[in-house]
């Protein structure tokens, strides 16, 4: 015959460690979801659980959470646009540098710079 497991047969298997914070992250926010959902169904959750699913649900929230990933996505592709802006500027200055050099003039001298030095 067969043995009886001794677990409960809601409970969940062991999982992996997580590598990372954010699989951390991911793991307890996955059994805080799933208490809350038991809790629910079992008619057991306080008023605190069942307005924050609640509030998850509106429509309003889920425009909001729309709205933050629009804007994140906007704030990446102002960095991106930035970081082309400075390196086209570089090849320009290059560019300007080359040209001066082909026509037989002298590319602009820095001025060195003195740290130590006084005058």
């Amino acid at each position: 015959m067969r043995r009886a497991k001794s677990d409960p047969p809601n409970e969940r298997t062991q999982r992996a460690p997580a590598e990372t914070p954010e699989d951390r992250e991911n793991q307890l926010t996955s059994l805080a979801y799933d208490l809350a959902e038991k809790q629910l169904r079992e008619g057991t959750a306080s008023s605190q659980v069942i307005t924050e699913f609640l509030k998850r649900g509106s429509t309003r929230d889920r425009l909001e959470r729309v709205k933050l990933k629009a804007e994140g996505e906007l704030l990446e592709t102002k960095r991106i646009l930035m970081e082309a802006q400075r390196e086209s500027e570089s090849l320009y200055a290059q560019a300007i540098d080359a040209f001066r050099a082909y026509s037989g003039e002298a590319p602009p001298q820095q001025e060195p710079e003195y740290d130590d030095f006084e005058d």
